[in-house]
This record gives C-alpha cells, structure tokens and sequence, in this order.
C-alpha cells in the first residue's frame, strides 16, 4: 500500500488545536480537528471512516469555512490507493 508522507501545516494544526478546545465547536468539526492532531509530527494515515465524513464536509453548504479548511487537510492526508 502507498503511504502518503503529507502533514498538515502549522496553520491548520492550529487551527485544529483551536477548533478541539472551542465549545462551540461541532462534533463533525472536532472529529476533523483530532484526526489532523493524531497525524501531527507521525507517519499516520487518514482512515476510510474519516475520509468519507471530510469528503461529505467538503460537499455540504452547513459546514464553516474552518471546518471544510479541516476537512481539506484531513483528505489530504489520505492514502492515495484507497
């Protein structure tokens, strides 16, 4: 299987780390933000669960602009053979 060696920038893993402490923050978008945390800085791979729910982020109207900007990094982090 391919791996994918993409992090996210500094920007977004702020933003994510950001996004994890705002109560206000919706569960979709802070199941985004902790996945772009647990692959800071690791050789760690999005999961097929979590590419479906940003690739449904990234086509809805409901979601922030922070949450597609999430949304967009986690699919970026996915394993290209999948």
């Amino acid at each position: 299987m391919t791996k994918n060696t993409k992090q996210s920038s500094p920007k977004v893993a702020n933003l994510a780390a950001k996004t994890l402490s705002n109560t206000n923050s919706s569960e979709t978008a802070k199941s985004l933000a902790a996945s772009i945390v647990a692959q800071a800085n690791t050789s760690k791979q999005t999961g097929a669960k979590m590419e479906t729910m940003a690739s449904k982020v990234l086509q809805s109207d409901k979601y922030s602009d922070n949450t597609k900007t999430l949304a967009a990094s986690v699919l970026s982090q996915s394993n290209k053979a999948r």
